[in-house]
């Protein structure tokens, strides 16, 4: 099966690509659509230029393209990119999002393709877990969400970690794995990356309950 994958740089779009390599199939390439509105429905826009980074630590090609981001309307831009790829389906990190998950096997129906979700409806904090021990480094870059304070942009994922998320879930109901838009992440290291991502410089914005941290630079190490 040779496929291509959604891609943003975080936890759950990476471990798709690496749940999927396990069954054998090909990545054939990698697509991330980089939204000029930060608020799209269907695709991340925090660091998403570092996806280019990743391309080259996953040794995968990438296809990367800009979308105005509109509600909709984006879904013509990513069709575009799919029609044009040599492949069987496309993968995506999808994990309980109804509203992602119709709209891309829409998207792969037109094309005449498959939509794959590896991660569909895993139970969340066994997720982060899974994550963890197959030794991947995931940090958090973006937060907006009640009891995700400044002080969470930047923290890498750990044990610690899920336990206060589920402790916040209790609390403010919040996705531990942040598929509500809680939190966002980036991949710095993992099994599958040939080089790990090293962040040089990197600066914090905060609007008074959320914030990014966007880095500025980074290079392989």
């Amino acid at each position: 099966m040779r496929v291509a994958a959604l891609f943003s740089g975080g936890k759950d779009s990476i471990y798709s690509i690496y749940i999927t390599q396990q069954y054998g199939w090909e990545i054939s390439h990698l697509v991330s659509l980089m939204p000029e509105n930060i608020n799209s429905w269907m695709f991340h826009g925090v660091n998403i230029h570092l996806t280019k980074l990743l391309s080259k630590a996953l040794d995968i090609p990438i296809v990367y393209e800009s979308t105005p981001g509109e509600k909709e309307k984006e879904l013509n831009d990513l069709k575009k990119v799919l029609e044009k790829l040599d492949i069987d389906g496309v993968i995506s990190g999808a994990i309980s999002s109804e509203y992602q998950r119709t709209r891309i096997e829409k998207i792969c129906h037109m094309v005449g393709i498959k939509s794959f979700t590896p991660i569909w409806h895993k139970k969340q904090r066994q997720l982060l877990e899974e994550e963890l021990q197959a030794g991947f480094k995931i940090m958090i870059v973006s937060v907006s969400a009640n009891g995700l304070d400044k002080s969470w942009l930047g923290r890498t994922i750990d044990e610690n970690c899920i336990k206060e998320l589920v402790s916040l879930q209790t609390k403010y109901k919040i996705n531990i794995a942040g598929e509500g838009g809680e939190y966002e992440t980036l991949v710095l290291d993992g099994p599958i990356l040939k080089k790990k991502i090293v962040l040089e410089n990197v600066e914090v914005e905060w609007k008074r309950d959320h914030g990014m941290l966007i880095v500025k630079k980074a290079r392989l190490g």
